[in-house]
């Protein structure tokens, strides 16, 4: 999607101007994301990424995000840093808008992971949760279980079954899910959504994860299930391939190995993640205009999915 905020030249270079980084050489608006404009900049001193959040985003959540890339980026985690303005501010306000600059980090999202980039997506999984549980800061998530159930009741029955006929079999599937949600698992903060596409890699190895922007206060098997969910199928859901899910696991069991009641939860927490990202979609399908320039995601490649862990249980998992 393209970027939504035009910012020209001399916008950009009067904007850079309060930070220590140099003078603007180029810039270029990054089509990717559907919630925030983007830009690639190159100064004398280097290539760096601003983004103006343009919703979804609170302005005062921008704190916990931007000093979370801090900490982690402090502790070797390869998670860009925020670069600071003059003023020692780690956003700024732009036409009423926050903006922040990031750290810019080389590598490229893979689009077919093999199973070396996913025992090291893993790996940078459990190294992520580990350094974040000295981070003081602390955010609520709202896509709890709960909250997503909510969203698909608010588009009804007859708006799901528009998107797919099978699509409102959601409905009491996930008030299962809601009511055998599991408490007090290990918690850290969460990255929450660990797409291919927010993991930068250089062969097999991690060397960005990117958009925190929903990471919250959350149980790490949790974050765990929703990366297992995101890499280990095909596109449609209809498909899971087994070593990469191995791989992952035991990726992520090499910085910290789960508990028993971890491993017993996967499969629930799968499908919570499941849930999730169905109700995302189909809220997001039934208010995309159909003359849009944004495809569409499907509901149902992670419909799919969740049927899939509910019939292999802990052997999806294995």
């Amino acid at each position: 999607m393209a970027v939504y905020t035009h910012l020209g030249a001399e916008d950009l270079a009067q904007l850079i101007a309060h930070y220590d980084v140099g003078r603007l050489v180029s810039f270029k608006g990054i089509a990717e994301g559907v919630s925030n404009s983007n830009w690639l900049l190159e100064t004398t001193q280097g290539r760096f990424i601003l983004t103006m959040y343009e919703r979804r985003i609170e302005t005062h959540d921008l704190p916990f995000f931007l000093g979370l890339l801090d900490h982690l980026s402090a502790a070797n985690c390869p998670v860009p840093r925020t670069i600071h303005d003059c003023d020692g501010a780690a956003y700024r306000m732009v036409d009423g808008k926050a903006v922040a600059l990031i750290e810019f980090l080389p590598g490229l999202s893979p689009s077919t992971p093999t199973e070396a980039q996913a025992r090291s997506v893993g790996a940078a999984l459990g190294q992520m949760h580990r350094a974040a549980q000295d981070y003081p800061g602390t955010r609520n998530s709202t896509l709890e279980p709960q909250d997503t159930l909510e969203i698909l009741d608010q588009c009804g029955t007859d708006a799901l079954a528009g998107i797919d006929p099978a699509l409102p079999d959601i409905l009491p599937v996930g008030a299962r899910i809601v009511a055998d949600w599991p408490e007090h698992l290990p918690g850290s903060i969460i990255h929450s959504d660990l797409f291919p596409d927010n993991v930068l890699m250089l062969g097999d190895e991690v060397t960005g994860m990117i958009d925190f922007y929903f990471a919250a206060t959350g149980a790490m098997a949790y974050d765990l299930a929703v990366t297992h969910a995101a890499w280990c199928f095909d596109d449609t859901g209809e498909a899971c391939d087994p070593a990469l899910g191995a791989a992952l696991i035991a990726g992520y069991e090499s910085l910290r190995p789960l508990s028993d009641d971890e491993r017993a939860a996967l499969p629930l927490l799968a499908q919570g993640a499941c849930l999730r990202f169905i109700a995302s979609r189909a809220q997001d399908w039934l208010e995309t205009p159909e003359d849009a320039l944004v495809r569409r995601k499907d509901p149902m490649d992670f419909m799919r999915r969740l049927e899939f862990y509910r019939a292999n249980g802990q052997s999806a998992f294995a």
